[in-house]
């Protein structure tokens, strides 16, 4: 293969939680422009249209199908959908979380389920779908976590996102082991700050520079910075990495504190 095709998927049939808005949006437009066709997935079925439509008037392929992460049936019901439309799919970018500003002490357990429940709990139960169906089709593919530098390190107010996020990161590896022998690889993603629409207000406040302070590169993450990675773990450019984590955090987490 030429290497100026490494990164083509088309062919290929990619599911992306968490698609509605921000890195998820992102990632469902990288997948679809370099070929891939998307199954986008989301509780705000207005928000997914309009993604998918976007996708489609840039010539790509794309399905919004409304479902929560957490609701198994409608998950195995966006597979099949996806299935039906545009064949088995073969890339799964487990996208879809949620955060919390509690700190450990005050940290509720229903504030703690909710967490666990959206950031780590459905990234198992959709992975094992999306197995099964590649392994009844005899087809391979690729699972793309994305973690954080959180779960990595940790930060005051958020444990139990960093648990969820480490345990992602520990749960990637564990699939990446036992899917290999499938033909299924198995990565993370782990981000450091990167301006959303839900923290930009945040972060253009006077403790968003003190953060920014903090990264060897002197800024925030865009979107874009993403993309490159993303199509490594996903496409024969990555076809010989699993049960890796990528950090992409422009250096923050390499920084020595005493």
């Amino acid at each position: 293969m030429a290497a100026s095709e490494l990164f083509n998927l088309a062919g290929r049939v990619a599911l992306v939680t968490g698609a509605s808005s921000g890195l998820g949006e992102r990632f469902a437009e990288v997948l679809a422009e370099v070929g891939a066709a998307v199954v986008l997935v989301a509780r705000r079925a207005d928000r997914l249209d309009a993604v998918a439509a976007r996708i489609g008037k840039a010539g790509g392929k794309a399905l919004a199908v409304a479902a929560d992460v957490r609701d198994h049936d409608a998950m195995a019901g966006a597979f099949a959908t996806g299935a039906r439309t545009f064949g088995t799919v073969d890339i799964l970018v487990n996208n879809a979380g949620v955060v919390h500003a509690d700190r450990a002490m005050e940290l509720s357990e229903t504030e703690w389920r909710r967490v666990l429940g959206t950031n780590l709990d459905p990234a198992l139960f959709c992975s094992q779908q999306f197995a099964e169906r590649l392994i009844a089709a005899g087809k391979g593919g690729a699972i793309v976590n994305i973690a954080s530098i959180l779960g990595l390190g940790v930060a005051k107010g958020v444990a139990a996102y960093a648990v969820a996020k480490a345990g992602l990161i520990q749960l990637t590896r564990a699939l990446a082991l036992e899917l290999a022998p499938r033909g299924i690889r198995v990565n993370a993603i782990a981000p450091g700050w990167f301006v959303t629409e839900i923290n930009r207000e945040y972060l253009a406040s006077e403790r968003g520079a003190a953060i920014r302070g903090d990264i060897p590169l002197g800024r925030f993450g865009e979107r874009r910075d993403l993309d490159g990675v993303l199509l490594l773990l996903v496409s024969d450019a990555g076809r010989f990495m699993t049960g890796t984590t990528v950090v992409v955090d422009g250096g923050q987490s390499v920084v020595l504190r005493g």
